[in-house]
């Protein structure tokens, strides 16, 4: 027993000096047992109460972040003997995470299907805290252990939340299918890692010992076992050919969902992929995978096939569907590239792509409690009866297709410079290829996205179908949304100098 004594005092030491560097997590904790608690004990307003105390919990974990990154500056941390590691540009995304999350909190109820489940939101509002802990703890992961163990949390509150509407068939038929997939993901990741460890001896991928063991066993099971674990990850960011669940499931969701289902977890999913693909490429030694190929292939085919898949869809989520699984390739440009600049570039689009992205889902949201407009057609002459909000859906489309004067434009910009800057040093034909394909993809994408506009402005509606009266509390929080992307893309050093 006295050999022991030394490691558990250690240890000890070590989890009380994490503790001081988990507080955003632990604040989480707290919040999601306040509002079990609170939906509980008050069922007959415990949708009001719930969101008012998520929503004043999530402004005191942004809090809880911009406290950790004074803490960290510049360093790389590691906290609970080396399963989470901590440095700026992880925390850097938690907190866009945090920010959309409170953003979301206040859209759910502003959605007329999802407000009207017949057991309220108390219980969204609960799993949408434990899914914001698992991003963290998925951003944060350096271990297979911790790894498995977030992506699991997130993937279970993600069903959830699909299945949230269980009056609807199709919501129902959606949450199904994404459950099925993402089970048969989970398991093909699990058994990767489990090649993994056998082959490397450990399930940190940190340790000194990692990448010497890999270089030494035998190359096809390394490589076998590190494309099982992408394949995971993959499923998470919907890239091709992993993407197939996703247009099935961002229609079939509430909107608001399918709105959290293509920012947060996809954000978060990022973080993961630079986690697990950064020992391989900071060490000078390995050469059995080229991980600039992988990524700048699964880019390149992500790009065309969602960006061109999303010019022949009619209904309007469906479409952003696609249009999210083009997003994704073009954020694997700054990936492929495996620099500063390039994450640097990454954080900012994503922040971009996914503020914009929340804005037009509650614009779909808008419309559809208005007039039930799903599709193309139905937005027929709607420009005229509702400005303001189809002025805003003009806007955050010109964001997401990248045009100047908008936020989006800036950071494809800043996309765009970092592979250049990386085909300036090493002339590798990957980086220009990528450069051609995010060109013309952006080209393609306002092919779809000018659709919108032209039902809304140029296309008469057959019939008079009346005006309604739309939730002035949501289109005030479009308005805002609209309102940033010009400002981002007028001063984006506003967002820059943050990250």
């Amino acid at each position: 027993m006295q050999q022991f004594l030394p490691y558990i005092h250690q240890q000890l030491n070590d989890v009380l000096s994490s503790l001081q560097l988990f507080r955003p997590e632990l604040c989480l904790m707290v919040l999601f047992l306040l509002i079990l608690a609170v939906d509980l004990i008050y069922r007959k307003d415990r949708g009001d109460a719930c969101r008012m105390l998520a929503c004043a919990g999530m402004l005191l974990v942004l809090a809880a972040d911009m406290g950790q990154d004074l803490q960290v500056k510049q360093d790389v941390l590691s906290l609970f003997n080396n399963n989470l590691i901590l440095y700026h540009s992880n925390i850097v995304l938690k907190v866009t995470i945090d920010a959309l999350a409170f953003i979301l909190l206040l859209y759910f109820p502003w959605d007329d299907q999802l407000k009207a489940h017949t057991k309220g939101l108390g219980d969204a509002y609960t799993i949408m805290i434990a899914s914001v802990l698992g991003l963290h703890l998925m951003l944060m992961s350096s271990t297979f252990l911790t790894i498995f163990l977030s992506v699991e949390m997130v993937s279970i509150a993600s069903y959830l939340l699909v299945a949230y509407r269980t009056e609807s068939g199709f919501s129902a038929e959606a949450a199904l299918k994404y459950v099925l997939f993402g089970m048969a993901s989970s398991a093909v990741m699990l058994y990767g890692m489990s090649l993994f460890y056998g082959l490397s001896g450990t399930i940190d991928l940190f340790a000194p010992q990692t990448i010497p063991n890999l270089q030494q066993a035998n190359g096809m099971m390394v490589a076998l076992s590190v494309v099982l674990i992408l394949a995971g990850i993959a499923f998470k960011l919907s890239f091709v050919p992993l993407h197939f669940w996703v247009p099935d499931v961002y229609q079939g969701a509430s909107t608001p969902v399918t709105a959290y289902l293509s920012t947060l977890p996809k954000i978060a999913g990022f973080g993961l992929l630079i986690t697990f693909l950064t020992p391989f490429i900071s060490n000078p030694v390995w050469n059995r995978l080229d991980f600039v190929w992988i990524v700048s292939i699964a880019g390149i085919v992500t790009m065309i096939a969602g960006n061109f898949a999303a010019i022949w869809q009619q209904n309007i989520k469906r479409m952003l569907a696609y249009s999210s699984i083009g997003h994704t390739g073009f954020a694997l440009m700054s990936i492929a590239t495996f620099t500063q600049q390039g994450i640097n570039a990454l954080s900012f689009y994503l922040a971009v792509y996914a503020v914009a992205n929340i804005g037009v889902l509650a614009l779909a949201s808008y419309f559809a409690n208005t007039m039930k407009a799903h599709t193309l057609h139905n937005l027929k002459g709607l420009g005229a009866q509702y400005p303001v909000a189809s002025v805003c859906f003009v806007l955050l489309l010109i964001s997401l297709t990248g045009i100047p004067v908008s936020a989006g434009f800036n950071a494809k910009v800043l996309v765009f410079s970092s592979v250049y800057s990386a085909y300036q040093n090493g002339h590798n034909i990957l980086f220009l290829t990528l450069l051609v394909t995010g060109a013309v993809t952006t080209v393609v994408a306002l092919f779809y996205y000018i659709k919108i506009p032209l039902y809304l402005f140029l296309k008469k509606a057959e019939e008079d179908s009346g005006y309604y009266p739309a939730n002035k509390k949501l289109l005030i929080m479009i308005v805002i949304i609209s309102i940033f992307t010009l400002l981002i893309g007028i001063l984006p050093n506003l967002l820059a100098n943050f990250i």
